[in-house]
């Protein structure tokens, strides 16, 4: 195991909002598994001094102003240089033991991306429905992006630095979990998943999840990617929605007329030919926007093709 992570530059990545209780403690644990990783705290307008604490257990302190996770992550990324990044969260749940492991397989098995998938998410969720939630939207998002997840909202997460800096960052709060496996699974990324112990948080550390807010905001999250990564399955639904519903609704004129030669219910009939007109529409748009989705696909992966998985070293 050492040998494969002496060879690289290991970055250690933690945003922080609030977490002076544990930060030292994470740090230290992290240290002990990865004494070479070079560890860096970004604070994310702490209100306590979870950076001071930090600075004194040795990590470099970084601030970004803009609120989010994601904003957080999107500074981090473009800001370190690195030939493996891992990414933790400041709240001491995650399994540092992990962490020499989960670097030995993405460099022996050449991966892009390794997650820390929580062995008792369920158990200690911390509050009530939290544990309901991830069961639901991760079986939401194997539906609508395939099967390659089972915990898309862990924050223990190992990086190539060829992902890192392919990833666009468009999230700014807690949704940024979600992008960050559905830019793995449009690219079709080499990933694997390492089960890792999740632990309860310490008495007076606080989560920062906003149960109903932060849940809307993912589930929009997941409703744009779609939109995003499949058009012609997202508008196709819409199209045949509206079809259907035209059908149901002007089939009983059309057999009066076949009948009769008269229109009856003048309204409804215009409301059927709107429905199959707009069922029309959205056909069209997702067959147009599909071919705009394959070309943006094709230059992320020529972009993603074009870095290396380890930074070049110099030659001496």
């Amino acid at each position: 195991m050492n040998i494969f992570i002496s060879k690289v530059q290991i970055a250690i990545l933690i945003p922080c909002y609030n977490e002076a209780l544990t930060i030292e403690r994470v740090i230290g644990r992290f240290r002990q598994e990865l004494p070479a990783a070079q560890i860096f705290v970004y604070d994310n307008c702490s209100t306590d001094d979870t950076s001071v604490r930090a600075m004194a257990a040795g990590a470099f302190i970084r601030r970004e102003p803009w609120p989010g996770k994601g904003n957080v992550v999107r500074r981090m990324f473009a800001e370190i240089e690195a030939d493996v990044y891992i990414m933790v969260d400041g709240d001491s749940t995650y399994d540092p033991s992990v962490a020499p492991e989960m670097v030995r397989l993405l460099i022996a098995d050449r991966l892009d991306m390794v997650v820390g998938t929580r062995r008792n998410v369920y158990s200690n969720a911390h509050r009530i429905g939290h544990g309901f939630g991830n069961s639901l939207f991760n079986g939401i998002y194997r539906r609508l992006f395939g099967p390659m997840f089972s915990d898309i909202f862990s924050g223990y997460r190992v990086f190539s630095r060829r992902f890192v800096k392919s990833f666009p960052a468009i999230s700014s709060g807690f949704e940024i979990e979600t992008e960050l496996s559905a830019h793995a699974s449009q690219i079709r990324m080499p990933i694997a998943e390492l089960q890792t112990e999740y632990g309860a948080r310490e008495d007076g550390s606080v989560s920062k999840l906003r149960t109903f807010r932060d849940a809307f905001r993912i589930l929009w999250t997941m409703f744009l990617f779609f939109k995003e990564i499949q058009p012609t399955q997202f508008f196709g639904t819409i199209a045949v929605t509206l079809a259907f519903i035209s059908i149901m609704l002007g089939y009983p004129l059309l057999e009066v007329y076949m009948n009769t030669g008269l229109v009856p219910r003048f309204p409804t009939a215009i409301l059927a030919t709107g429905l199959m007109l707009m069922a029309a529409i959205a056909l069209v748009s997702g067959l147009i926007l599909d071919s705009v989705a394959r070309g943006r696909l094709e230059n992320k992966r020529l972009h993603y093709l074009n870095l290396a998985q380890l930074r070049p070293r110099e030659k001496h």
